[in-house]
């Protein structure tokens, strides 16, 4: 049946069969096509050319997530990777003023500080010297530098100090752990202290074996929330359903994971401080090859994961809409519903994104 949805202040009102709207109200008519809840990428490191570690506030909005807008993404954490704590303080300072503004973009909801707590053997792109062994203290500065902007955080259970940070730290701030080659045990404790998340589960992290099911076990085995990057590189089709029949469609959260290339021609690109290079849309280290990222949009994602499991839509979006939102703790993001934001994308029936509205406002219509 067709519905209608009035959005009064930005958020959803009503949602009939006929809403009751003031006849002055402006409408749109989607013609029959699919209205669905905003995008919501936990996990990227950039698009268009700019990569977040060196990203100005008007980066952030009128290019990262100018783009982001026009793959269905309506909001966003911007990753921070393992950086010097002057540069990883100025990103801070960026994103905070970043979040202030409204236009046509994703709206940025925070900060994903990527390191600098993180095992140096199970690093990826991350720079070995600049890894640091647990502390409350730095992350309490970075936390009061952002004034609210840091919401979540990976950290590698083997470091030293992490499982007693994350014992700290977890009332303030959604921990992750990942880039690890962490036990079972000392990761089941991070998660008994507070962490609730995996970053990039299966990537940059040390496989399951029956008899050390280390931190791939942990998180499969407990509740946690667990990110995947589902752009069919970083983890075969199987590994996306089968950690879906571990964990529950309401655990799973769809990540980008992208660099600066997302949205741009193969070619050598930047990821933080590291040299990366594009080939075939593949993402890797021009040092060693290690894989840096990703080229991965939403938009593919969502189409990506219909492929990958064979089911509808409906099915595969709360990966990237009402899971990405829950784990954030985001009562008003990632459903469409009374009281939550109007942060909508209308589907073309390929699944491509016809429009993206944020807060009642359209910000993207696909030309």
């Amino acid at each position: 049946a067709p519905r209608e949805v009035y959005v009064e202040n930005g958020r959803v009102a009503q949602l009939a069969k006929k809403v009751n709207a003031p006849a002055d109200c402006p409408r749109l008519d989607l013609g029959g096509k699919r209205l669905v809840p905003g995008f919501i990428d936990i996990h990227t490191h950039g698009a268009a050319g700019v990569d977040v570690n060196a990203a100005t506030t008007e980066q952030l909005n009128g290019t990262i997530g100018h783009f982001f807008a026009s793959q269905g993404t309506t909001g966003w954490l911007c990753s921070v990777l393992t950086d010097t704590p002057e540069q990883t303080l100025w990103c801070l300072d960026q994103a905070k003023a970043a979040m202030a503004w409204q236009g046509d973009w994703a709206q940025l909801l925070g900060v994903h500080l990527e390191g600098p707590f993180l095992a140096s053997q199970y690093k990826g792109a991350m720079p070995e010297h600049l890894l640091q062994t647990g502390s409350a203290e730095l992350f309490a500065k970075y936390e009061e530098a952002g004034e609210g902007a840091v919401k979540y955080m990976t950290v590698s259970p083997e470091v030293a100090g992490v499982p007693e940070m994350i014992r700290d730290i977890a009332g303030r701030v959604k921990v992750a752990i990942g880039h690890s080659g962490a036990d079972y045990d000392t990761a089941m404790e991070c998660i008994e202290n507070g962490a609730v998340s995996a970053t990039h589960t299966f990537n940059a992290m040390r496989l399951f074996h029956q008899h050390q099911p280390a931190i791939m076990g942990a998180v499969l085995e407990s509740d946690v929330y667990c990110e995947a990057i589902c752009d069919g590189r970083h983890l075969h089709p199987a590994s996306v359903r089968l950690l879906l029949k571990c964990k529950g469609w309401d655990r799973v959260v769809a990540v980008t994971d992208s660099i600066m290339a997302a949205g741009l021609p193969d070619g050598n690109y930047k990821l933080g401080v590291n040299d990366v290079v594009v080939e075939d849309g593949d993402a890797k280290l021009a040092s060693d090859g290690t894989r840096a990222g990703s080229t991965l949009t939403t938009g593919q994602a969502l189409k990506n994961l219909v492929k990958f499991t064979g089911e509808g839509p409906e099915t595969v979006l709360p990966l990237l809409t009402e899971n990405p939102a829950a784990l954030l703790g985001l009562a008003r993001k990632g459903r469409i519903a009374p009281g939550c934001d109007a942060d909508f994308v209308v589907l073309d029936d390929d699944l491509s994104v016809l429009r993206t509205i944020v807060g009642g406002r359209t910000v993207y219509t696909a030309q």
